[in-house]
């Protein structure tokens, strides 16, 4: 493939629905309002069901049950119910592809927007945003499996390990996921950010312009593919990046996050 141009050229992209591309229009917009925000949300009554089922999991252990929207922001937050919902209508966004673990998939791209939403708190960064584009990281694999299905075998084929399926895409394909999804990202009209983030997620040390949230991509992606992630996982990571972003080892042993504790936004 020549470029991105003739590659998206060769794919369907995949149907997004008005609530979630309005949902997208407000994360750039420092003006939207809690009440824009519900609005959005209330015009389709299975996501609203969906996030209230979400807000009522185990995982936020909130004081009371959570019965409406209003609820739900007052007690999960504005920030946090839009991007549950993006998240939501993203993977119901995407068809089954044959030959994809889809649970594995998503598993997948949860872990790394756990991992994502967990450095970002650390370093002072917005979580919720980086917590969605870590949820988006793997949506490029499945256009690779519309493009090229002839190729999606090898690029899953076993043993996996953390960043080999950005090698196998990049000589199979000239591109990682992460750099189709920056461009189908940029053609739904996210934020700018999010784009630069994604573009150089696969290799954050590479670009003349540093991105935070890039680089935060590439460790939660790598920690995301580890099997049984743990602390000692980290040291497996490259340390260059976690220079780069003046992490501390040491608070990241000891906060390490269990894969546990990541919301699962397929579920129900």
């Amino acid at each position: 493939m020549s470029s991105l141009d003739s590659f998206f050229a060769s794919v369907k992209l995949p149907a997004m629905s008005e609530v979630a591309h309005d949902l997208i229009r407000t994360l750039d917009d420092d003006s939207a309002s809690v009440g824009d925000v519900t609005d959005i949300i209330a015009r389709d009554p299975s996501l609203t069901a969906k996030l209230l089922r979400l807000a009522n999991s185990a995982q936020f252990g909130l004081p009371r049950g959570v019965a409406t929207l209003d609820d739900a922001i007052t007690m999960v937050g504005m920030a946090k119910v839009r991007t549950l919902c993006l998240g939501a209508c993203l993977s119901e966004s995407f068809p089954v592809v044959p030959g994809l673990d889809r649970k594995e998939f998503w598993q997948t791209s949860m872990a790394c927007a756990g991992y994502a939403q967990w450095l970002a708190n650390g370093l002072g960064s917005d979580p919720q945003v980086a917590w969605l584009t870590g949820m988006m990281m793997r949506l490029g694999e499945l256009l690779i499996a519309q493009a090229e299905p002839a190729v999606l075998a090898e690029i899953e084929r076993l043993p996996h390990f953390p960043g080999g399926r950005w090698e196998r895409e990049q000589n199979l394909t000239g591109f990682t996921e992460c750099q189709i999804t920056a461009e189908l990202a940029r053609r739904w009209n996210f934020p700018k950010t999010m784009v630069e983030a994604l573009q150089c997620a696969y290799d954050p040390m590479a670009t003349p312009h540093f991105s935070r949230l890039g680089a935060i991509l590439h460790l939660s992606e790598l920690l995301a593919e580890t099997e049984s992630a743990s602390p000692d996982s980290l040291d497996s990571l490259p340390q260059d990046v976690i220079k780069a972003l003046l992490l501390q080892p040491e608070w990241m042993r000891n906060k390490f996050p269990s894969r546990d504790t990541f919301i699962d936004i397929t579920a129900s």
